[in-house]
């Protein structure tokens, strides 16, 4: 490290936590690029109203943002309130970084509707905004690294931002200042850029004035209370609003908001710091801005800021610094624009790394440390829509990222209130996916890793293990933990694939084939041949029943409602006709029904199910049983055989058929048993009592010894299931996708007498034909298989998407699920799905590539010989 810098940074004044050094730290350390950052606006506080449609309760960027929206749209009645002044808390002093990447997928629209709303914003509100978008490069120094940029630019291929893969040359020419040395390839964003968050704020609360919304500060909410009506009393010591729905968008008082009405939100605030030089002559010397550079492997970014620089790193977990007294003993009262003491000497290696990739900074002279709260999740990524179990409680909180994320989430929250539904599909953000698994302690340890993980390669399949396991384990999980490589579902630990002698065990993962291919393959053959068992616990799983329950189910699913003693698979659709989920639906006994979903949308559909219920006033009691209930699936060619050992109960085809359901005891253990298996294999699922899984367990794997019984795991779940056209939901249907395109007809009864929730809107959909189509592709790889999410290529254009994929066992070549043009639909079509750079041959063939059981075994009994 330089001497220089060394004394530049004992040189450094640090602001102290609880001292606001002038208008705005952040404005001192960045200069505010328009001007008009700084002066604390003024307010008098006042309600002037004491009904709203919708109260925001924060006046950070994002609520801002949501406040612009709402009014926007032309919804009366927004009110924001903020305790302290706008951007107070963590807008004000972040470094404002603005990016169309992301490396989920929806994501990428809420980035690239924020910079598109940013770069019109100043023009709208008259208000300047301080957006420079010089582009951004990610920094490739590794071989591995360069692997992930390529999965990436096949993830936005199909996108319509602008995103390239560019060549050491090329990263040399945007970023003159960079060290090449260890530079292999670069992935640049025209567009990217920095905005002074202040500004933006403003900007947007000048149009949400402009549009009818009131913002109210300093205006403390101090209670809330919800309505017999679903309406709530906001509290505040200026008196009290009746509002419609509330919106916690409190940033790290969140958690102060959620405890007044008994939730518990996952959320911590984390230290971030980042540092700014004075001017550097290489840099003022320049005639356009440099990019932004993020130097994944160093973990930091770098921008230009003035004639000097701006770097932020992102510490390892173990050196990295949680506010976790924050948590346990609240904000301090009082605390809004000040920061937290700077320590220089946790960030040091991230200097360090940030000298050696742009050696200017050697010489550079720091002016500036901004120590600041953000928020974090336990996964990184906030926490955006309604609450499940409090009706019109909403929540857009927990953003790490909260600059660039502020127009998008605005923009889609306000379409969600407004339509009834989300614009487009973002589960990875519903605040749902939390339980009550989710500890405090849980919390912080995520966050931490998190955070130290925020520039690692990331993979498919991809599995992070701090706070694992949970309070929430299936019964099975001490006996099997050793024998298999588990995966994370919602809490639960999940086997992904078992362990053999010889096999190299543990978590390897890797863009190609890895270390459990082959075992996969011989789970597979396993149920293909012999029968597996496999642990479906984390399965969400709901009683439904009441006097209601037949009525309620039928508008709710666009199937039939089964049958007692039947089961069948349902999809509650959207009122445009999305689905929004897929569920097993099973009448136990008469007017009595049990639901079962994936377990990553659990609260999810729950949520669903309960607004409905209260919308129409439908007599039901609804339990969720899914902690309380554990699942084995059994399946495989002797199934039957081996389940018969063990009760007196006749499981023949003609007696228990397929898509039945039955209570009966299995080794004197009650069971309810469902003819049914995501394998397309001959098969049951057998819901017990969550303690009595290790004895039921113990007695199948018994009991098929003679059958050459053994473990499966969700990979090999998920080949069978390929294999046989099986759909996922939130792959290849979600509330981006309507049931027709997805090739769901059979599940979708438009006859159906009731008026279930789509119907119109599919009927109308039907009607003006379909402009593209699901379809199921075979291809030409080598050591590399589809994941979903792939450009799909044709003529040299990408006109589609994969949504899963997988090597099939019994082809031996890659499967993929994908959707294309209708024109480009039929069986026989030519086409190309990028992997890795590389474009590989794919054709679109019939469907399934094997045929399930139940069909089998029919078209045996007609005489004919079905494929497998």
């Amino acid at each position: 490290m330089s001497a220089m810098l060394r004394a530049a940074l004992r040189r450094l004044p640090l602001p102290h936590r609880g001292v606001c050094p002038g208008p705005s730290a952040a404005s001192r350390a960045l200069g505010g690029a328009s001007g008009a950052r700084g002066g604390k606006e003024s307010q008098s506080p006042s309600l002037l109203k004491d009904r709203a449609d919708t109260v925001i309760i924060g006046g950070g960027c994002v609520g801002v943002s949501l406040a612009y929206h709402l009014a926007k749209a032309g919804l009366q009645d927004v009110v924001l309130l903020e305790k302290s002044e706008l951007t107070a808390g963590s807008t004000w002093h972040a470094a404002g970084l603005t990016t169309y990447f992301h490396p989920g997928i929806n994501l990428k629209k809420i980035h690239a509707y924020s910079i598109k709303l940013y770069e019109k914003l100043e023009e709208e509100t008259g208000q300047a905004v301080g957006f420079h978008q010089p582009g951004s490069i990610r920094i490739a120094s590794t071989p591995t690294r360069v692997d992930e940029f390529r999965y990436q630019m096949t993830r936005a291929g199909w996108h319509p931002t602008e995103q390239y893969l560019i060549t050491p040359e090329k990263v040399q020419e945007l970023f003159p200042l960079l060290n090449m040395d260890k530079v292999l390839a670069g992935l640049y964003n025209p567009g990217d850029g920095h905005i002074d968050p202040y500004s933006l704020t403003m900007a947007l609360a000048a149009g949400a004035r402009k549009y009818g919304a009131q913002l109210s500060y300093p205006v403390q909410v101090t209670n809330l209370n919800s309505r017999s009506d679903g309406t709530w009393d906001v509290e505040t010591p200026l008196g009290v609003i009746q509002a419609k729905r509330i919106v916690n968008a409190a940033g790290f008082w969140a958690r102060e908001i959620g405890k007044m009405i008994g939730l518990e939100h996952p959320v911590i605030p984390v230290h971030h710091q980042y540092v700014v030089t004075s001017t550097v002559p290489e840099v003022k010397a320049l005639k356009t801005e440099l990019p932004v550079i993020r130097d994944l492997e160093g973990s930091y970014y770098l921008r230009q800021e003035r004639d000097g620089l701006l770097f932020g790193p992102y510490e390892s977990q173990e050196k990295m610094k949680l506010q976790d007294s924050w948590v346990t003993n609240g904000v301090p009262p009082g605390f809004g624009k000040e920061l937290f003491e700077s320590d220089l000497d946790r960030i040091m290696e991230y200097i360090e790394a940030a000298m050696e990739m742009v050696p200017v900074l050697k010489k550079a002279n720091i002016i500036n440390t901004v120590s600041g709260p953000i928020t974090y999740s336990p996964d990184i990524l906030p926490m955006v829509g309604p609450h499940q179990g409090v009706r019109n409680y909403w929540v857009a909180i927990g953003f790490g990222y909260g600059i660039i994320h502020a127009g998008g989430i605005g923009k889609y929250l306000s379409d969600w209130i407004l339509e009834g539904e989300p614009p487009f599909d973002l589960i990875e953000l519903d605040p749902n996916r939390y339980g009550k698994w989710t500890t405090t302690e849980y919390t912080a340890v995520k966050a931490r890793e998190s955070y130290g993980f925020n520039n690692i390669i990331i993979y498919p399949k991809e599995e992070r293990f701090a706070g694992r396991p949970t309070e929430r384990s299936s019964g099975l999980y001490d006996l099997l933990k050793t024998k298999c490589s588990m995966g994370f579902h919602a809490g639960w630990e999940q086997p992904h694939w078992f362990y053999k002698p010889g096999d190299e065990t543990g978590y390897k993962p890797s863009f190609r084939r890895t270390n459990w291919f082959d075992p996969v393959g011989r789970e597979y053959k396993q149920v293909m041949e012999k029968v597996g068992v496999i642990d479906l616990t984390p399965f969400g799983k709901f009683k439904v029943k009441g006097a209601d329950s037949v009525k309620l189910l039928d508008h709710l699913f666009a199937n039939v409602v089964p049958k007692v003693g039947s089961t069948n698979i349902s999809h509650m659709l959207t009122p445009r006709g999305k689905v929004y989920a897929e569920l097993t639906v099973s009448q136990l006994y008469p007017g009595e029904f049990m639901l079962v979903t994936g377990s990553g949308s659990e609260l999810h559909d729950l949520r669903w199910i309960e607004e409905e219920v209260a919308r129409g006033g439908y007599k039901v009691e609804i339990e969720n049983v899914t902690d309380e209930m554990g699942v084995l699936g059994i399946a495989g060619p002797y199934a039957r055989q081996v389940l018969q050992k063990l009760t007196t109960e006749d499981l023949s085809d003609d007696s228990f058929k397929f898509l039945q359901s039955r209570h009966l005891k299995l080794s004197d253990i009650a069971v309810t048993a469902i003819r049914i298996s995501y394998t397309g294999e001959l098969g049951w699922e057998l819901y017990h009592r969550k303690e009595d899984s290790v004895a039921l367990y113990n007695a199948i794997m018994d009991a098929g010894q003679k059958e050459g019984i053994d473990n499966f795991g969700t990979y090999a779940l998920n080949a069978l299931r390929l294999e046989k056209g099986f759909r996922a939901w939130g792959a290849e249907m979600n509330c981006d996708t309507n049931p027709l395109e997805a090739g769901l007809e059979y599940f979708v009864k438009l006859n159906k007498p009731a008026d279930f929730i789509g119907k119109k809107t599919l009927k109308q959909i039907k009607e003006k034909g379909l402009k593209r189509r699901l379809v199921y592709l075979t291809l030409e790889t080598d050591d590399v298989d589809p994941e979903g999410n792939e450009s799909v290529w044709h003529n040299g254009k990408v006109i589609g998407n994969t949504t899963s994929g997988c090597f099939s066992y019994s082809a031996k070549q890659s499967l993929a699920f994908a959707y294309v043009p209708i024109e480009l639909s039929k069986v026989g079509q030519k086409l190309e799905v990028e992997l890795l750079g590389k474009n590989y041959s794919a054709a679109v063939i019939q469907e399934p590539l094997v045929l399930t059981e139940p069909t089998r075994t029919r078209l045996q009994r007609k005489g004919q010989s079905p494929k497998i």
